[in-house]
């Protein structure tokens, strides 16, 4: 379990310098409101060696605000991931040898997202033949608003076209390597030109499609967004999975795709210039970016 952080006064002054002005905002919580209220999400993900990237995707989701977390993961790994946090709930899917999601999963993934509000797919899952086409097909099929990233966007990459075959609002979250999987331009290096390319993807495939960075920048295809919050200290590993999770949270909390995803790379980053506030930089770790989402999240509130 990671505890949160307190609030100091080198966060206060981050928050100062924070203009939360133009974002649509979280709602005040309901008085009468319930864990349901605020939506149930389904992270798929995980594999032998990276049960930490779902780990701190599902602690982010939580700490984001979703009612119910649930995290799909293999069998081999569900006691590790359990471990995490307890206030999420594991289900154990079919494995391989390797310790990936099994193709036999198929239907077990299909009971559990059946009453999801949101799902994220691709924290730490690692790739195979039969795991790339349980993307796709989740990726063609799920009806909800669905977050994908990391080797999942590396899945999709393999049959472009299938980008183009959704029937839910998708946000995609590639880091700049993805993205040039993505697209088929191996030799694409300049940031603009990215974002060019990344909001057309959006426009062609009617996903929003965040690309990762310094300055974040995030599209739907006809609006576009550059973040502003954010530091180098957080160029390390876990902290897009972090993102994953809490993207997933405001999709739950009603915030439509492009909405949820300018004020989830601002909430993200600023939950890392809070750590980076009180730790420094070097020695900044993703769930430092955990500790620090409630601080982050009470800047974003509706009044």
């Amino acid at each position: 379990m990671i505890e949160p952080a307190a609030l100091t006064e080198a966060g206060r002054q981050v928050l100062a310098r924070a203009s939360t002005e133009g974002y649509t905002l979280l709602k005040p919580r309901e008085n009468e409101g319930h864990k349901g209220t605020y939506g149930r999400a389904v992270i798929v993900g995980g594999s032998l060696g990276m049960a930490g990237a779902v780990g701190l995707s599902g602690m982010a989701c939580l700490r984001g605000g979703a009612g119910l977390v649930r995290l799909a993961v293999p069998r081999g790994i569900v006691g590790i991931v359990a471990a995490y946090e307890p206030a999420y709930m594991t289900a154990p899917l079919d494995d391989d040898e390797a310790g990936r999601i099994a193709r036999g999963a198929k239907s077990e993934i299909a009971r559990l997202t059946e009453d999801a509000t949101a799902v994220a797919v691709g924290p730490g899952q690692g790739r195979s033949e039969a795991l790339d086409k349980l993307v796709l097909r989740l990726f063609g099929k799920l009806p909800m608003p669905a977050v994908f990233d990391a080797d999942a966007l590396n899945a999709l990459a393999e049959d472009p076209e299938s980008l183009r075959r959704h029937v839910g609002p998708r946000i995609l979250t590639p880091h700049p390597g993805e993205f040039r999987r993505l697209i088929g331009a191996p030799d694409l290096k300049e940031r603009g030109d990215m974002c060019l390319a990344a909001k057309q993807l959006a426009a062609e495939t009617k996903c929003v499609v965040v690309l990762k960075g310094h300055a974040t920048y995030a599209t739907d295809g006809d609006h576009e967004y550059t973040n502003t919050t954010g530091n180098p200290g957080m160029a390390t590993g876990g902290t897009g999975d972090v993102l994953t999770g809490l993207l997933t949270a405001l999709l739950c909390q009603g915030l439509a795709p492009f909405d949820a995803a300018r004020l989830g790379v601002f909430v993200h980053g600023l939950a890392g210039d809070l750590a980076a506030a009180d730790l420094g930089m070097p020695g900044l770790i993703a769930s430092d970016l955990v500790r620090y989402l409630p601080q982050a999240l009470r800047h974003v509130i509706a009044t």
